[in-house]
Formats: structure tokens, C-alpha cells, sequence
């Protein structure tokens, strides 16, 4: 593998680059959060959850071990999920849905990632900050792109089937 180049900031090209050539979504999904952890500045947590029914799965994922399962009903990655748009929050611990896997957060965004063609939920990309307010618009914008980089890998590698 080339070695991959890690800026302080991710780049969608050479993120596509690294997925387009996996062999399997595990590995894409693996690769990407190991990418995006990497690249962002003041990130404690970077990784996927995956739908199945009512209920959001762990993925691949960095940091500290986390929450296994996320009902659609609970947190801001169910209120993502059932709302199926990005969430940004500045402070999680002044936001009374916040599931609290790592206390050491403070900020939090969480982007869909959509599978086939039109607004199928496939499952959700979660970046979590130790620093309050710590992701911007820029931010936001820039990890969208990263969303849609992974939607086309979920597209084009095929499902993951979970136990």
C-alpha cells in the first residue's frame, strides 16, 4: 500500500483513493475511520454505525470501546438516523439526548450515509471532540464530502452483514 499522507485536515480525494481500493466494505469502513482519526485534530472517536432494523450497530471504528447498540429512539445518532441529516452539536453535555459512551467528549457531529438510490439510511459516520464547539461549518461541509465518499463505497463493495 502507499503510504497514505495525513494532513490536519482529511481530503476526500485521497480518502476515495484509500476506500477505492479495498477489497471488502469491512475493510473500506476500517480504513476510512482509521483515516479520518488521523487527519482531524481533536478527535477522540471516529467511526461507523450500521442500521439493521430499529437499531444502529457499532462498526469500524477509533478510539475508546463504545456503545455496542443505539436505539433509533436514543441519542444523537438515532436522531440522526430517523431524521436522515447531518447533527452538529457544540456542547453534548448541555444536550439532555446525549449518550454518553466516552465522558471525555464534548462535541459531536454525525452525518447518514445513504445507501442504493434515493434516501435509504445505510448507517452513519460519528466524529466525537474532547474540545466544546469543536467542529465548524467547514468541518461539516468537509465530512459530508467524506459521507459521500462512503456512500459510494457501500454502494460499489456491497453489503456487511452483521450477526
Amino acid at each position: 500500500m502507499d503510504e497514505i499522507k495525513f494532513g490536519n485536515r482529511p481530503d476526500p480525494e485521497v480518502l476515495e483513493a484509500l476506500v477505492g481500493k479495498s477489497p471488502s466494505l469491512v475493510s473500506a469502513l476500517s480504513n476510512a475511520a482509521a483515516y479520518l482519526f488521523g487527519c482531524l485534530e481533536k478527535v477522540n472517536w471516529a467511526g461507523f454505525y450500521i442500521l439493521r432494523g430499529e437499531q444502529l450497530v457499532l462498526g469500524p471504528f477509533q478510539g475508546k470501546p463504545a456503545c455496542d447498540l443505539i436505539p433509533l429512539s436514543s441519542g444523537l445518532c438515532g436522531r440522526a438516523a430517523r431524521e436522515k441529516r447531518v447533527v452538529r452539536v457544540a456542547d453534548v453535555h448541555a444536550c439532555p439526548e446525549h449518550i454518553a459512551c466516552d465522558e471525555s467528549s464534548r462535541s459531536e457531529i454525525v452525518l447518514p450515509i445513504r445507501a442504493g438510490c434515493g434516501d435509504a439510511l445505510w448507517g452513519l459516520l460519528d466524529i466525537d471532540s474532547p474540545v466544546t464547539d469543536r467542529f465548524t461549518q467547514e468541518d461539516e461541509e468537509l465530512l459530508v464530502k467524506a459521507a459521500e465518499v462512503m456512500e459510494r463505497a457501500v454502494n460499489s463493495l456491497g453489503p456487511l452483514l452483521l450477526g
